[in-house]
């Protein structure tokens, strides 16, 4: 003998029922409350004119004809009261939740309606709008990925053709720009993958001690021929050439790196690009990394986006030499030592990141 199963019902219908059940059974209850109570109060009144000749009783029979009434007014007043203090913002929190839930991420509770769930509807609204935020950027993520990948993809494609259909010769010059082409796309999903394992938490470190002089030597010395060719000062300044931290001298090399090829990319000839390092004392000792440059600077509008993925001051994204990600890997990876990273700027005059660990 077969079974069927119980028939399944979608979570939001029973929602739905639920919120029409609620607004039908408030009317009803209040309906019946007021019955109720003129019920009451019509009962005492009639005993009331039929006893008023009888002195002795007048005034017992008065009290309770007066008192229907006034638990009547009391309760009219008490529930407007709470309903007008609770139950309308605590009302409009709930539909917020349930637009935020069928993916309306623009509803928003007024926060001007209440004093005391002011507060609570401030963090509604600053979730939400994280949310939205954060919706944003999953959205825009496909299109970036798509757009990095369509123009080394062409060119590949293009040349490939070129040289079976004969337009183009297979010399090395040819396969030459091929082949930097596919140099470009590893470069990008090598920085989607550490930038994904880096979000997930699962990005592995090797941290060791060492001396932090010694890594500022070592990046000194990598980007100084680059420097000289671009006429810009690279010059570091470390505070304590004793300092010794914990941590992965790779994935902290690679970091830097990258601030730095962004300093000297926007840094015109005669500027200046400094590596500082200073001692934090505190509750907990730790430094502080300064990579500061006299370059273009960044918009204050775009500040706050700088660590975004894919995000580049050249909005026409010409430049193909960066991928956009460097400075969204650079976050991950001081965050995963559990540092912060930050930048100031202003446009014209240069800006400086600022890394403490």
């Amino acid at each position: 003998m077969s079974h069927r199963p119980p028939p399944h019902f979608p979570p939001h219908r029973f929602q739905r029922r639920w919120r029409g059940g609620s607004r039908r059974f408030f009317p009803f209850a209040f309906f019946f409350f007021g019955t109720i109570m003129l019920f009451t109060g019509g009962t005492a009144a009639i005993l009331y004119w039929v006893f008023s000749e009888y002195a002795g009783v007048r005034n017992i029979w008065l009290l309770l004809c007066g008192a229907p009434v006034a638990v009547v007014i009391l309760a009219i007043i008490t529930i407007i009261t709470l309903y007008n203090r609770f139950g309308k913002p605590m009302g409009q929190i709930f539909n917020a939740i349930d637009s935020v839930a069928e993916g309306n991420l623009s509803a928003r509770v007024p926060e001007n309606n209440s004093d005391m769930f002011s507060e609570l509807f401030k963090r509604f609204n600053k979730m939400v709008s994280e949310l939205e935020r954060s919706d944003q950027q999953r959205r825009n993520l496909t299109s970036d990925i798509a757009h990095e990948l369509r123009t080394p993809l062409h060119i590949i494609q293009g040349n490939l053709e070129g040289v079976i259909d004969g337009v183009y010769e297979a010399t090395p010059e040819h396969i030459n720009n091929t082949l930097d082409e596919t140099k470009l796309l590893a470069r990008l999903v090598n920085d989607l993958q550490t930038l994904s394992l880096a979000e997930a938490g699962q990005l592995p470190l090797h941290p060791t001690r060492f001396l932090l002089a010694d890594l500022m030597h070592d990046l000194a010395a990598s980007f100084s021929s680059q420097a000289a060719s671009d006429g810009v000062d690279l010059q570091t300044h470390v505070s304590d050439p004793a300092q010794e931290i914990t941590a992965d001298y790779d994935r902290l090399n690679q970091v830097l790196s990258n601030l730095i090829s962004n300093a000297l990319r926007h840094t015109s000839s005669g500027g200046k690009i400094s590596l500082e390092t200073e001692s934090i004392v505190g509750g907990e000792r730790g430094v502080r990394i300064k990579v500061n440059d006299t370059g273009t600077g960044i918009a204050s509008d775009d500040l706050p986006f700088i660590f975004d993925r894919f995000w580049r001051g050249d909005k026409s994204r010409s430049g193909r030499a960066n991928s956009g990600l460097g400075l969204a890997i650079a976050k991950q990876l001081i965050q995963a030592h559990g540092g912060t990273i930050e930048a100031q700027s202003e446009v014209g005059k240069g800006t400086v990141f600022v890394i403490e660990l």
